[in-house]
């Protein structure tokens, strides 16, 4: 990933943050990751900074995790008494999510083409969704032999517990009506409405004091902090089925374009 690959842009009280990697669909790399934590982390402390938007390069949100650092792990067992290097980088992006969802500013995600996977935890840690009607969401996660692990907390608390369990334990996909429908997006807009529709959402969010925002925020944290913290569960459970003989056999058939070998065949 070049230095560029993540971009932080500012105008006065505002950000915009974007995953800049279109090679890849903007998929989350290890050092991507690294800079939307440190980016959140500064957020955090920044009392100047009213609004965050969080968007992709042109071409899609994100296509998810990336599996570059993870490919001679896969269907490997770990040796015994060594400690697993896949816990850590699993767990974090959790430290993202988190991170994202303690931030004091009004965090808007503008959705433009797929986010997929780790993209649509990071669309649910958001206040507010706007996403084109070309676009696309899904956890397909099941479907190559992985559990959506980091991102399934915020995926329940974003869709509730039935439609979370539609999404992460079928891994269905859903075009940017259906997700409107869902509840994961707010506001849906034309292909080529993305930027107008931004600018008079983050204008009229500018209607509420950031003090305001920030206190009721942190008192809806406190509702998410009555949750059990799962990432390192989840990061265990992660790392667990990427050497597992599962994941091996679904990404392995993922990259044939075959169907993996639990799929009936017709």
């Amino acid at each position: 990933m070049s230095a560029s690959a993540f971009l932080v842009e500012r105008w006065g009280d505002t950000e915009r943050w974007t995953l800049n990697d279109p090679t890849t669909r903007n998929a989350l790399s290890d050092a991507m990751v690294l800079g939307l934590y440190e980016a959140a982390l500064r957020a955090q402390k920044d009392d100047s900074l009213r609004v965050i938007i969080l968007t992709g390069a042109p071409g899609a949100f994100s296509a998810g995790g990336s599996l570059g650092s993870f490919a001679s792990a896969i269907g490997q067992p770990l040796q015994p008494g060594d400690d697993d290097p896949l816990i850590t980088l699993n767990r974090g992006f959790g430290d993202v999510l988190h991170a994202l969802c303690a931030l004091p500013q009004l965090l808007v995600c503008a959705v433009d083409g797929a986010a997929m996977g780790g993209g649509f935890g990071l669309v649910c840690c958001a206040d507010h969704v706007i996403a084109t009607q070309r676009s696309s969401f899904a956890t397909p996660e099941v479907t190559l032999g992985l559990p959506p692990a980091q991102i399934a907390p915020f995926v329940w608390q974003r869709l509730g517990d039935a439609a979370a369990r539609q999404c992460l334990l079928q891994g269905r996909s859903y075009r940017g009506a259906d997700a409107k429908a869902l509840g994961l997006v707010d506001e849906l807009v034309a292909d080529d409405a993305l930027e107008a529709a931004l600018r008079d959402r983050v204008q009229a969010m500018k209607r509420a004091a950031p003090g305001a925002v920030a206190s009721t925020k942190r008192l809806l944290q406190r509702l998410r902090g009555d949750l059990p913290d799962l990432r390192s569960e989840a990061a265990i459970a992660f790392a667990s089925a990427l050497r597992g003989p599962e994941a091996a056999a679904g990404l392995a058939a993922f990259a044939k374009k075959q169907p993996a070998p639990w799929v009936d065949k017709p």
